[in-house]
């Protein structure tokens, strides 16, 4: 066992978005809480058009990771934990190019038992750079324009969280709670930060990273909110989201597994048992704290920031102070991905493969799809007014709204 992995001696997995205790306890079957059934006889508000639908290997499968595809310059790109790589045309959904680490003698793979090739983390795209982790530790650099191979370096922990790609560097960051900035060009590591203590209960999967005016932003495994300086990965501030208080170890879990917003020079976080904290950047001074306990990402729009909660209510709160706007408790325990918003709508999917928008000013419902009947986990992308979603089986949809 690596080290890294020793420091992680048990975590706490949200296997088919269902928190699970991976390996620590069990739940009942009757302790589990039923999902809000959906309405009968619903009637949108909003017309969805569904413009095209792909497939990339077998996604995440039975991983626990999120994976979401990247979109850039209307090219979206999609990986999966069997070693496939993919590029669309973001628009119509044409394969533009495809690649599998198992077809070919790349850095060594071609054994399908091997976890190198287990795509985990990403993809992250900028430029003609793609970069993507993987379940055994390693990140590899490939060319967007074909999916040729560039470069590989081999870090001590799984890659389960998508890099962040910035002035040159590639900040990874692994399962046992360290960040590397590695070089774009050739994946020689420049610097590396180490979280420290690791606490011995956590929730599975870790919050992107955000890079940003020099500064690297992410949330920590203890529930906090820490910068570093991207240049040499010296930390700069931190700023606690979560008490970290409670009678029982799960009581105690207070994970930052959601990524960080900006928005202007505010930053939003939140944590599993925490508090929902915008923060000043450059001070990492705390503007307000609302309570609010959440195992996903957040999404910030207009005047609102959105959030879904530990038991799937989905949630809007005034960014300027915390207050709430509205809340709405018709998906509960259906163990909703993270939010995103696609013009007047917020947009998330569920463990059943639908997908569902609200409207942003009451939260009312205002239309839903089956994408498949497999879990959605990652959270929405949405680009040019189009969101897309990948459910955990690889299945991958655009959807556009228009008038009802």
């Amino acid at each position: 066992m690596k080290a890294g992995q020793m420091k992680r001696a048990c975590t706490i997995a949200l296997a088919a978005s269902l928190v699970a205790l991976a390996g620590c306890h069990s739940f009942k079957k009757e302790n589990i809480e039923p999902p809000t059934p959906l309405e009968k006889h619903f009637r949108p508000t909003v017309q969805v058009q569904r413009l095209w639908k792909a497939r990339v290997g077998d996604g995440a499968g039975v991983s626990g990771v999120r994976l979401r595809p990247a979109v850039v310059d209307g090219v979206l790109y999609a990986v999966s934990t069997d070693g496939s790589i993919a590029a669309f045309d973001a628009v119509s959904g044409k394969k533009l190019w495809s690649n599998h680490s198992r077809q070919h003698g790349w850095f060594g793979w071609g054994d399908k038992k091997r976890k190198d090739s287990y795509y985990a983390g990403g993809p992250a795209v900028s430029g003609d750079l793609l970069a993507v982790g993987t379940l055994d530790g390693h990140v590899y650099g490939f060319d967007a324009k074909d999916g040729k191979p560039r470069w590989t370096a081999e870090l001590p922990s799984e890659v389960i969280t998508t890099p962040v790609i910035d002035h040159g560097l590639v900040v990874v960051r692994t399962q046992d709670g360290r960040l590397y900035g590695l070089d774009a060009s050739t994946g020689d590591r420049r610097w590396v930060y180490d979280q420290g203590s690791v606490p011995s209960l956590s929730l599975r999967g870790n919050g992107e990273v955000l890079a940003a005016n020099g500064v690297v932003f992410y949330g920590s495994d203890d529930g906090k909110l820490v910068a570093l300086r991207e240049d040499n990965g010296e930390k700069l501030w931190e700023q606690k989201l979560a008490s970290g208080e409670g009678r029982t170890d799960i009581d105690r879990l207070d994970d930052a597994d959601g990524g960080i917003l900006l928005d202007g020079s505010t930053l939003y976080a939140a944590a599993y048992h925490g508090n929902l904290t915008a923060v000043d950047g450059p001070s990492g001074r705390p503007l307000w704290a609302h309570p609010f306990s959440t195992y996903t990402s957040l999404a910030v729009h207009g005047n609102a920031v959105y959030g879904v909660d530990d038991t799937a209510q989905v949630w809007a709160f005034d960014k300027s102070t915390g207050a709430d706007m509205w809340k709405n408790d018709k998906l509960r325990y259906r163990w909703l991905s993270a939010p995103e918003v696609q013009g007047d709508y917020v947009v998330a999917g569920d463990m059943y493969g639908y997908v569902h928008w609200l409207q942003t000013g009451d939260g009312a419902l205002a239309a839903r799809e089956r994408l498949s009947k497999k879990a959605i986990r990652a959270q929405p992308v949405v680009v040019g007014g189009v969101a897309y979603i990948e459910d955990v089986a690889g299945h991958i949809a655009a959807y556009r709204l228009g008038a009802r």
